[in-house]
């Protein structure tokens, strides 16, 4: 992309809250549940979208705003989906307890599993790139190889469903959160892992009674954040024990049940999060205030992005199936 190119060489330049609308993309049939931009900086024009539709797509959102490829091997909806860190598959995992490793080019399947289980969250290690974690509904989360097709590790908890997998950094250790099974105790809600022997670290991170849909690290400091269905995001340290700052809550959206993401600027300096009522927050990281808000859509909005590169353009996505680009 000639748009990407002058960015390439240069540092990350300080994010900036993005103010129009530049692309609005309406090809999914039906709510998206996850959008990524692709990591190879090169080819960072490409957005992955998976959707309750049973597709996963892939866009080039940063020129032309247009629909590249569709990718329909699943059949029941795709609800989780992640690039391979060389840019050139995706991994998907759906409803159907299929797992898929597409070929981006050729639209091949190199790697298909079924799963014992319904799938709600993928994540490739961050420095074993043929090494991935699914979660969903079930006690267990599962580490497979993709180049022999088989499970590495399981992982056992007593909750019923993982809704997101987090790696801390060197993917020595990752974190899970749960919809975990009692209600009178808050326990289980975040669990963390050792990945290399399946052992529980920690499962008394979080102490509120509420279910975190979302967990996102932070680019530069040893800290987290967890979405939570409390209406609120509330920051972590990254580093055993895993501590709750009590200061900072990050609070003013609504998650109202739905799976709605959070994500750090690349800088570092913005939190970021989509709002049930379709609305983007923009949160001060160091001030836990809320910079702006943008009415981005109708329906509830579950994901909002930063380009890895370009330093103020954002994707959004909702409920409704729609795709947008912000700068």
């Amino acid at each position: 992309s000639e748009l990407i190119k002058p960015y390439l060489g240069s540092k990350y330049k300080l994010t900036e809250v993005p103010k129009s609308l530049i692309f609005y993309m309406s090809k999914h049939s039906g709510p998206v549940n996850e959008i990524q931009w692709c990591p190879v900086r090169e080819q960072s024009h490409m957005l992955l979208s998976a959707s309750m539709d049973k597709t996963v797509k892939v866009w080039d959102a940063v020129d032309t705003g247009g629909c590249l490829k569709t990718y329909s091997c699943h059949s029941c909806a795709v609800r989780a989906a992640q690039w391979s860190s060389c840019g050139r598959r995706i991994l998907s995992g759906g409803f159907d307890s299929m797992l898929h490793l597409t070929d981006v080019e050729t639209g091949k399947q190199i790697f298909s599993s079924k799963n014992e289980f319904r799938i709600s969250a993928l994540k490739f290690h961050p420095t074993e790139s043929n090494t991935f974690i699914c979660g969903g509904f079930s006690p267990e989360i599962k580490a497979w190889d993709i180049r022999t097709s088989k499970v590495l590790r399981v992982y056992k908890a007593a909750v019923q469903q993982t809704l997101d997998i987090l790696f801390l950094p060197e993917g020595k250790e990752f974190l899970t959160s749960t919809d975990a099974v009692s209600r009178d105790s808050a326990d289980r809600t975040i669990i963390a892992w050792d990945f290399q022997s399946a052992a529980k670290i920690s499962n008394q991170i979080f102490h509120e009674r509420y279910t975190c849909p979302s967990l996102t690290l932070h680019p530069k400091e040893s800290t987290f954040v967890a979405q939570t269905n409390g209406n609120y995001m509330a920051l972590f340290s990254a580093q055993r024990p895993y501590r709750i700052n009590k200061k900072k809550r990050y609070e003013g959206h609504k998650v109202e049940g739905f799976a709605v993401d959070c994500e750090f600027s690349p800088d570092g300096t913005l939190l970021v999060t989509g709002s049930s009522d379709g609305k983007v927050f923009f949160y001060n990281y160091h001030t836990s205030r809320i910079i702006r808000t943008l009415s981005a859509h109708k329906e509830a909005c579950v994901s909002a992005i930063f380009h890895p590169v370009l330093p103020s353009l954002l994707a959004t996505c909702d409920w409704a199936g729609e795709i947008k680009i912000w700068q």
